[in-house]
């Protein structure tokens, strides 16, 4: 675990103040990167999409997205964001590097910055591919030869956008996720920059993960990556999403999107671990839609961040489809972090599972969301939630909000609920065998996070489980 990823996590939220707006008011090219005037208007709309030389279909998505930004209101089911001001926004910054497919050619500087946070090691030792992005676009991506071979693309948005995959891409993008769906939904379909774009040809597994790492470390800034994964019949992926971000004494903003097709009889597992700094807005919106006897898995690790609105959703289409969600959220001080799942059930025979864990300490907020729908068609279907809390001081809060639509009466659906705190006897115990106090404490509060930290790549379930250990040192 790096220096600067413990520095993210252990520095107190802080008041989010206003910049200096004297330095943002037009673009520049200084120190490395190339930024817009803070903000969102038409204008600068219009100017992302010349820049990225968007196609026509393109261009007019942003622009019917950006007025469906203007029309709706912000949602009123999640913790407010008053302090979240556009108009101190930048929308997009660019590295002053095009993407590079060879990591010794990334400029030092960002090189140097995600070698701290262990991509290149990674790629080396675990991962079939990565794509990683510095602000709004990527600097790096690559994919191994015998995958590459197997006919998997995966390769950054924007060259999908504009090659061989260009058409389904049109097919597929905010199809999911359409920007009337929420205000974030619609900004992100004006503003969206990088992202990745993955196909699995039928039949085709890849043994070992694909991962993109999302780095935003730019002051005031928005990161707006799109990703769109298609998994097609029979094949088999697990793909990693890491995020990280400096702290700043100013807002920024995450508004991604992640829109996941499942084929018939395939499976794709995808594992967040996600890092921001507490200065963070986390806006994310990700959904899945799965085919007949196809399985969706969600493996989700919520730290950082000052407020949170994330609550992946799976369309369970097909007869016979399976989704299980299994996350886990921590909340300190200075942090209101919303999550939950969201499972729709429209096919006959399809089950879901969620298993969803948070921990709050020092003042922290986690307020667990949920929502089944089971339609009236979906007969035989199954789903079960599991929901388990632990505040570890009595100055912190967790709230359980689950809904329930159920339309057919052949259908098992059932919903547990727990919340409690570290037990006395648990840590005199441990503390009988030798074993510190903050030890303890620490082995507890691991061990009610396992059940997360096992369906993750070993290398990974230890940066979780070292990010717990440095979110409890600072109690």
């Amino acid at each position: 675990m790096t220096e600067e990823i413990k520095n993210n996590n252990v520095a107190e939220a802080g008041a989010v103040v206003e910049v200096d707006r004297s330095l943002y008011d037009f673009k520049y090219e200084e120190e490395g990167f190339y930024r817009y005037e803070e903000g969102l208007t038409r204008e600068i709309v219009e100017r992302i999409s010349r820049d990225k030389d968007d196609p026509e279909w393109m261009r007019q998505l942003r622009l019917r997205s950006f007025e469906t930004y203007e029309r709706l209101k912000v949602p009123d089911w999640g913790p407010p964001v008053d302090e979240l001001d556009m108009d101190h926004i930048a929308a997009y910054v660019r590295p002053n590097t095009d993407m590079k497919n060879r990591w010794e050619d990334v400029p030092d500087d960002i090189k140097n910055t995600f070698e701290r946070l262990g991509i290149p090691q990674a790629e080396r030792e675990s991962l079939a591919g990565v794509g990683a992005q510095y602000d709004s676009e990527l600097v790096y991506h690559n994919v191994r030869k015998e995958v590459e071979e197997q006919g998997v693309v995966y390769t950054d948005m924007e060259s999908a956008l504009k090659g061989d995959h260009a058409q389904m891409v049109q097919e597929h993008f905010m199809k999911l996720v359409p920007p009337s769906d929420h205000k974030f939904a619609a900004l992100h379909g004006a503003v969206w920059s990088g992202g990745s774009f993955v196909y699995v040809p039928p039949g085709i597994t890849v043994e070992i993960p694909l991962q993109s790492y999302f780095r935003l470390n730019a002051q005031g800034a928005g990161q707006f990556e799109h990703t769109l994964i298609i998994v097609d019949e029979g094949a088999d992926l697990h793909f990693i999403e890491g995020c990280s971000a400096p702290k700043y004494n100013t807002a920024n903003l995450h508004a991604g999107c992640v829109e996941l097709y499942v084929g018939k009889n395939a499976r794709l597992r995808y594992s967040t671990i996600e890092n921001w700094s507490k200065n963070m807005y986390n806006l994310n919106t990700k959904r899945a839609v799965v085919e007949e006897n196809g399985r969706m898995e969600w493996v989700s690790g919520s730290f950082g961040s000052h407020v949170s609105y994330l609550y992946p959703t799976t369309i369970l289409k097909g007869n016979g489809s399976q989704c299980e969600f299994t996350g886990i959220t921590f909340a300190g001080a200075g942090q209101n972090l919303d999550t939950g799942a969201k499972m729709i059930h429209t096919g006959a025979g399809t089950s879901s599972y969620i298993n969803s864990k948070s921990i709050s300490k020092s003042g922290g907020i986690s307020t667990y969301r949920s929502s089944i729908y089971i339609d009236k068609n979906a007969k035989g279907a199954r789903s079960s939630v599991d929901c388990s809390s632990l505040m570890l001081d009595d100055i912190s809060r967790s709230d359980t909000v689950p809904a329930m639509d159920i339309r057919t009466s052949e259908a098992d659906v059932g919903h547990e609920a727990r919340i409690g705190r570290i037990s006395d006897d648990a840590v005199f115990y441990l503390m009988s065998r030798g074993v510190s106090e903050a030890e303890a404490r620490s082995m507890i509060v691991s061990g009610f996070a396992s059940s997360v930290s096992k369906e993750l790549p070993l290398e990974y379930a230890a940066e979780m489980n070292n990010l717990i250990k440095l979110e409890m040192e600072v109690m």
